[in-house]
């Protein structure tokens, strides 16, 4: 009887710590094909803005980090089945999204803008990119922003799982531009040998309702808790400078500034 007592008392006791060590890990979802807000390096090891934002936050907050890796369309309904328990990945805070999902507070804004052959002529505007094809990453606000103002004025706009796809259809002239957040084209593409004879077309589009207010942590709906706690972790960052800091190593001359 002793035996057995003192079994079920380790058993409840592995239990109580499995959960303890639960409650004290966050499940950060991603889509790791976004540089330079998240990727993988040559060793295979996650990096990024987003990756080290991700680090502070949870250290700042008490909490372990994990990753979990999936496609940005599938980020929303991945967190609403608890395959993680927030978004970190370059998801700017949306009216539609937020019918969905509940975000932290912005933590940072990126502008969107256009990137093509330099001295094609082409501006970001839907006259003059008429009979033209944008690439645009799938399940993004850049997606929802081209198939608005541009495809129902005579725009073709294919949507890519990944970003990379984008830039090799770029490459070999089956787009002829593509919508992206400006640091990525700018660190995914502009920055790199390829990136060569390319550049930025135009001035960011605007459209507030559609881009955002800024970028958040995707949570899900009533997740009070990890809000309070993750607000709080990034209210410490921004003041204390953390994510100026960061964003000068991967955004250098990009206002970041939430306003």
């Amino acid at each position: 009887m002793k035996k057995i007592t003192s079994l079920l008392l380790a058993a409840g006791l592995l239990s109580s710590l499995s959960a303890i060590a639960a409650e004290n890990t966050l499940r950060f979802g991603l889509e790791a094909e976004y540089p330079p807000f998240e990727s993988r390096n040559a060793a295979g090891q996650l990096e990024g803005f987003d990756i080290d934002l991700g680090k502070a936050v949870c250290q700042a907050a008490k909490l372990k980090c994990e990753w979990v890796e999936t496609s940005f369309d599938a980020l929303i309904p991945g967190l609403m089945a608890k395959k993680f328990d927030a978004i970190n990945s370059a998801m700017n805070i949306t009216e539609q999204r937020e019918k969905s999902i509940d975000f932290t507070h912005p933590i940072y804004r990126i502008p969107t803008q256009l990137v093509g052959k330099s001295g094609s002529g082409l501006d970001a505007t839907a006259a003059s990119l008429k009979g033209k094809t944008i690439g645009v990453l799938q399940g993004s606000i850049q997606e929802v922003y081209a198939k608005e103002h541009w495809e129902k004025q005579g725009v073709t706009v294919v949507s890519y799982k990944d970003q990379n796809m984008a830039w090799a259809d770029l490459l070999n002239g089956r787009i002829d531009a593509s919508l992206v957040m400006s640091a990525a084209g700018q660190a995914g593409f502009l920055s790199k040998p390829q990136g060569k004879g390319f550049g930025f077309i135009g001035k960011p589009v605007s459209d507030d309702k559609i881009l955002g207010s800024g970028i958040g942590f995707g949570l899900r709906k009533g997740d009070t808790r990890t809000k309070a706690r993750l607000d709080a972790a990034i209210s410490k960052l921004q003041s204390d400078g953390t994510v100026t800091t960061l964003a000068k190593k991967y955004f250098p001359g990009i206002d970041v500034s939430v306003k």
